[in-house]
């Protein structure tokens, strides 16, 4: 049992609301755990009831019984709309602020085309998947999370995927994250969750940063976020770039075939140049290179003709099979291995074109998890439920129309017609009287509009197959979602081992900056139930006690290690999509450079020629004029870098910070380096010392652009 401290009054109460005092009162909390593991902090039942500011309300002062779930049909059933509370606590947090996305708000866009591979008419009825070849148009939004639109690329946070494809029977936005779960169970809590993470209330920083008092304080009492944790602190939260990015649709989907038969599916966006990271350090040091790093990358890959594109991939099973999984496939804080069903492609993603106005179209882009076509459908899923809820009423506060979906970008491109009129920013004009149905306006000749169709409209899926009494109106969780432990323990140990180090290390820098004590203690003994040896290396990188494990609602399981879920497993050996660095100065040999260059764009990579000027230089067989000057061009921007240096040239840069730490920092990102005899008296004054990874020029290309991670435990103290 806890109790609330006091609080003195702000000056801000000092108006005609003085007697609402959010945030007061004291009276004695008690912490216990609910149904599906969650905690709740309830008024203890003999603390008296008169103290009226101790009571969670909502903004009519009605009290509130459950704050940590929706009121739902049965325990595994839909949200109702009658839950005034979700409604009104999801209602405000859309409107918080405007027009800026409150989530999400840094985004790149482009638009491309989705075409279908494999036609799976025996599985679901949508139009796009009856037939290989298929094809229609696509525009998709890439973006972080927790920082506002001005901030950075870069920073370790979950990467939003939001797909919109325009297809003949509607818009089907597919609107997911580059990690498979979530932080939380529930929508319920998605505005404390975001409150959280965002800047602190007091302060107003930081920006873009999870390494903060509040949101590790919040992730300390939510034991369902760990499973997200260890996705958030892996390399998964640092990518190398936008293009080489997985893709999920996070919630378990329904596909309904022509005979009205559903099964559940997952989506899978998978990247054709393979998955890439960056490391922490990189991560730092490309925000204060280029903030815009990811941004970049993705347009000039667009307008150079190197189309990024994904395979659609499914997991698709049916109710029996789900009913014997140790965990429950409505739960969005659970995964299910591809080792035990296989991702099968089905469609190909390509963008192939950049955007003409970032307002216009990236910007004013606006997707919902509404929108689907016949032939897809919702599940129970607790936050996809809110979901389908709060997209919907935000965009009226960011677009500030009803009539968003007006706007080019959203417009859907086959017919769409209704009765739906007038209201702000009205930019079509309905003629005739025809407004309302049934009419019989066509007996006096005028045009009467459309009507439904039940042969061919969308129509949600009858059964009710998941396991749920929709008799019972419950604010519970299915027992199921209490085991919060087992498939972050599946994720960690699915690493490799200097995987599990980087996200060790995640963890201590982000407690380290924690400055509540209790807070980082409390983290690590949830990770005690992860693994033991994870909670260990924290604790001592935070040069703490390891504290008692903390009790879990429902003990963990021991799966099956997943290769999938390892980047490093999954490492594609290629220069393809990869961005080399060549430093050259003035006396280089010209005809290296042009042969390494030749050779690195003929195995599908790109080269960015960086020297000490950025004019033209005098190098041995004429001029040579380069991309980017060196102090400019940081190693930390490329996969890989290489060298053509005269001795005396590079004696002269051995005694210029930026050089050294171009070649230091490429050695301590594990990168490959190919250089020159020349370049010899530059890699002393680094450093670099020889491995598999440090090579002759003539050698780079059987190398490539993978990272050495051997050489890890050699340069830097991990946690």
């Amino acid at each position: 049992m806890s109790k609330r401290p006091k609080s003195t009054m702000s000056p801000a109460s000092d108006n005609a609301l003085a007697q609402n005092r959010p945030g007061q009162g004291e009276t004695p909390v008690e912490d216990h755990a609910g149904n599906g593991g969650e905690l709740h902090q309830d008024i203890a039942p003999d603390a008296g009831h008169d103290d009226a500011d101790a009571y969670l309300t909502d903004n009519f002062g009605h009290r509130i019984a459950d704050n940590q779930n929706s009121l739902r049909a049965g325990e595994r059933g839909p949200t109702l709309l009658e839950d005034f509370v979700l409604r009104e606590k999801i209602f405000h947090f859309d409107h918080e602020r405007i027009p800026e996305r409150i989530v999400h708000a840094r985004g790149s866009g482009a638009h491309g085309v989705f075409e279908c591979t494999r036609a799976i008419p025996e599985l679901t009825k949508a139009s796009i998947f009856q037939k290989k070849g298929n094809s229609c148009p696509a525009f998709v939004r890439f973006s972080t999370v927790a920082g506002g639109a001005g901030s950075i690329d870069t920073p370790r946070d979950v990467r939003g995927f939001a797909v919109k494809l325009y297809t003949d029977s509607g818009n089907w936005d597919l609107v997911g994250n580059n990690i498979p779960v979530f932080f939380i169970q529930d929508a319920m809590k998605f505005p404390d969750l975001v409150h959280s993470v965002k800047m602190e209330a007091d302060r107003g920083y930081p920006q873009a940063a999870s390494a903060h008092d509040t949101f590790w304080d919040f992730i300390g009492l939510m034991p369902e976020a760990m499973h997200m944790i260890m996705w958030a602190m892996s390399d998964r939260a640092i990518p190398r770039s936008l293009r080489m990015m997985e893709g999920f649709g996070v919630h378990s989907f329904r596909f309904v075939n022509a005979r009205g038969e559903g099964r559940f599916v997952k989506f899978h966006w998978k990247p054709v140049l393979g998955i890439e990271s960056t490391t922490w350090d990189e991560a730092v040091k490309i925000a204060g290179a280029d903030p815009d790093f990811h941004r970049r990358d993705l347009f000039e890959a667009i307008a150079a003709g190197d189309h990024p594109q994904w395979d659609l991939g499914v997991q698709v099973f049916d109710e029996a099979w789900a009913a014997e999984q140790p965990y429950d496939i409505l739960d969005p804080t659970k995964l299910i291995p591809e080792e035990d069903i296989p991702v099968e492609i089905i469609g190909r993603l390509t963008l192939d074109r950049n955007v003409d106005n970032f307002f216009a179209e990236t910007e004013q882009a606006a997707f919902l998890p509404s929108n689907v076509i016949p032939g897809i459908d919702f599940t129970n899923d607790p936050l996809l439920q809110g979901r389908l809820f709060s997209y919907l009423d935000t965009q009226k506060s960011r677009l500030g129309t009803t009539n968003f979906h007006q706007i080019p970008i959203n417009a859907p491109k086959c017919p769409f017609h209704n009765f739906q009129r007038d209201g702000m920013m009205q930019t079509l004009v309905p003629t005739g009287r025809a407004n309302y149905e049934p009419n019989s306006l066509a007996e006096a000749g005028e045009a009467s509009g459309p009507r439904a169709c039940p042969e061919t409209g969308f129509a949600s899926f009858t059964a009710n197959a998941e396991r749920n009494d929709p008799a019972q109106k419950l604010r519970v969780r299915a027992e199921l979602f209490a085991d919060h432990y087992s498939q972050a323990r599946l994720f960690y140990r699915s690493q490799t081992g200097n995987e599990q180090a980087h996200i060790a290390s995640a963890l201590v820098f982000e407690l380290s900056k924690v400055q509540l004590g209790h807070v980082r203690a409390r983290v690590v003994s949830r990770l005690r139930n992860i693994d033991e040896d994870l909670a260990r290396r924290v604790a001592q990188g935070l040069a703490i006690d390891l504290p008692d494990k903390a009790k879990a609602a429902k003990a963990p399981i021991d799966m099956p290690p997943s290769d999938a879920l390892s980047i490093q497993k999954q490492a594609r050996d290629t220069l393809e999509g990869r961005k080399v660095g060549i430093l050259f100065a003035e006396g280089s040999d010209k005809a290296s450079i042009d042969t390494l260059k030749a050779a690195i764009e003929k195995a599908g990579g790109s080269v960015f020629l960086v020297a000490p000027k950025v004019g033209g230089i005098k190098v041995k067989g004429g001029t040579l004029k380069a991309d980017g000057q060196l102090a400019g061009s940081p190693s930390v921007l490329f996969d890989a870098i290489a060298s053509v240096l005269m001795p005396e040239a590079a004696e002269a840069l051995s005694k210029q910070g930026a050089a050294v730490q171009w070649f230091m920092d490429a050695y301590g990102h594990c990168k490959t380096i190919a250089h020159c005899k020349g370049t010899q008296a530059l890699l002393d004054k680094a450093n670099v010392e020889p491995d598999d990874g440090v090579v002759r020029i003539e050698d780079f290309i059987k190398t490539g652009a993978k990272r050495h991670w051997a050489r890890e435990p050699r340069i830097r103290d991990l946690a």
